[in-house]
């Protein structure tokens, strides 16, 4: 028998070998070795992928699962739709070889990356094995994270962040802090280009703490997170100081005295399941319009509760979120920081399915007063929203700004003037109802007509005045009697909408359960608004 077959040997090639002929036993015999090298390298591959799973072993696995705590990869799992997660880099390793850690090798090192879909929707991923060398960073972990921003920039997605590292590994000195920076730099470069979300899961300590703070929200475990600059010890040696870890950096401490965290959730399947909710709000770049998803709730529905909810009494408080709650869909309200500077109300809803920005007053804490907390926080959620083509609809209960000499000394004025830029920078469609009061500069502050808003509402509870007609009063009239008599008056004259309607700085005085029909109508005209601001580099905001 013979078979047709070109091949190699002595410098010629041979059309036609005979089956046993030393040629052909030449050939198959490389070729059996080419076939036990090729099955020799699946066996490693596979047995790689196996080892990358398992981390730094079952035992640490299980001592994950005691704290309470899931692996990297579990996280990944509960995130992202199922089978849809594409990881880069499982094989890579760390390169260090001081201190013998040479001899200690994982698959993958201290991180899990890739890319995947939450609700059919692309988004890549970080996720620290805390593990492996506890979750600390290396060269190597850094390249793997650097490399799924830039990919997330590419095309335009948001990056997720799933921290749970004890820091710089310390073996690699300098180079793993060259890494740290590496990943700063593509945080700044990422901000206002595509959402960045960090979710802390574990302890983040030292310089591992700014590229969290960097992104655009940043939440956190309760009882299993923390998050501080310099830990327990350091703060005992240096300042003598007794503080345990979540005094100095848990997961209370950050979302609400320090307003460093966005939200606590807690456990992280509870943070993971919220997570994926959360992200159906976002546009995935700077790039593409809000979200719009189906809606059965009809967007000309007449909320009769708003006829009651502002007080007979002016002085009387009440709860923002009950109007809030009344006009979005279905009462879904996504509320960021709702434990941090309670005075103001942030966070996202959806009105006739689309995504909106939501910023209001809360009467119900410290008067609904504007204070420097307050200032920052509701600043920065416009400026997301604006960056990243969300409308911001604003409703209004100010008094004013919140007096004091401990405001005035930490720099109300700085700070109250970042929620004046926010509100001044942004282009987006805004819609402004005043509920009640809308005072002095706060009035100015809170998304008025001055500050571009596109449309802006009254209840014809509004009062729209440079101040209370008790304060009024006592500076026109001082040193006269029958000053309830004056308040009166002033009350008539400026206590109403009618001043800054007649002026056109409302555009309507509008019955409060037709609020949510006004809003869905106006955006709807919104969407097609242009304006854009003068060219510049960037603005100087009052940091």
């Amino acid at each position: 028998m013979a078979f047709s077959l070109r091949i190699l040997s002595n410098g010629k090639f041979f059309p036609h070998l005979p089956k046993y002929s030393k040629n052909y036993i030449f050939y198959e015999a490389k070729r059996w070795c080419t076939v036990a090298h090729t099955l020799s390298v699946r066996q490693r591959i596979e047995e790689k992928r196996k080892e990358a799973v398992l981390g730094g072993g079952q035992n640490r696995i299980d001592g994950q699962h005691k704290k309470g705590k899931l692996t990297a990869r579990e996280r990944i799992n509960i995130l992202m739709d199922p089978g849809t997660f594409v990881e880069y880099d499982m094989f890579a390793e760390h390169t260090c070889t001081y201190f013998g850690i040479d001899k200690e090798k994982y698959p993958g090192d201290s991180v899990v990356t890739g890319h995947g879909l939450i609700h059919g929707r692309t988004a890549f991923i970080f996720s620290q094995d805390f593990t492996v060398f506890g979750g600390s960073l290396s060269s190597i972990h850094a390249k793997k994270v650097c490399k799924v921003m830039d990919q997330a920039m590419l095309v335009g997605a948001p990056v997720i962040g799933l921290n749970d590292s004890g820091g710089a590994r310390i073996q690699e000195g300098v180079e793993s802090l060259a890494g740290y920076a590496d990943i700063f730099q593509r945080n700044v470069m990422a901000s206002g280009v595509i959402p960045q979300i960090s979710l802390i899961m574990g302890p983040c300590a030292g310089g591992a703490v700014y590229s969290p703070v960097l992104t655009d929200f940043l939440f956190m475990v309760k009882d299993t997170s923390y998050l501080f600059i310099t830990g327990p010890e350091v703060v005992k040696a240096v300042t003598n100081e007794d503080v345990t870890q979540e005094e100095l950096g848990g997961a209370k401490t950050h979302t609400t005295t320090s307003g460093v965290a966005h939200k606590a959730f807690e456990n992280d399947v509870q943070a993971l399941l919220q997570l994926r909710k959360f992200y159906n709000f976002l546009p995935l770049s700077n790039k593409d319009p809000a979200p719009i998803r189906e809606c059965d709730d009809p967007w000309d529905r007449i909320v009769d509760g708003l006829e009651t909810v502002v007080p007979l009494e002016s002085t009387q408080a009440y709860n923002m979120l009950d109007v809030i709650l009344g006009v979005v869909d279905e009462r879904d309200f996504f509320e960021i920081m709702p434990s941090y500077a309670k005075n103001i109300i942030v966070g996202f809803g959806r009105m006739n399915g689309r995504t909106v920005g939501i910023v209001g007053n809360n009467p119900k804490s410290a008067a609904g007063c504007l204070d420097i907390n307050s200032s920052v926080k509701g600043a920065r959620f416009v400026r997301f929203c604006d960056a990243f083509n969300i409308p911001i609809i604003t409703f209004v209960d100010v008094p004013g700004f919140l007096p004091g000499t401990s405001q005035e000394y930490g720099g109300i004025i700085r700070h109250g003037a970042k929620l004046l830029y926010a509100y001044s920078e942004a282009t987006v469609p805004k819609i402004t109802v005043i509920t009640r009061k809308a005072y002095g500069g706060a009035y100015d502050v809170m998304s008025s007509k001055h500050l571009r808003g596109d449309i802006n509402y009254a209840w014809p509870t509004a009062e729209v005045a440079v101040m209370g007609a008790k304060g009024a009063v006592s500076i026109i009239y001082r040193g006269k009697e029958d000053i309830e008599r004056y308040a009166q008056e002033y009350m008539e004259t400026f206590g109403n909408p009618f001043p800054a309607a007649i002026r056109g700085f409302v555009d309507d005085i509008i019955e409060p359960r037709t609020t949510r029909m006004r809003i869905c109508r106006d955006l709807d005209l919104l969407q097609r608004k242009k304006l854009t601001n003068p060219w510049k580099k960037h603005g100087n905001i009052p940091l």
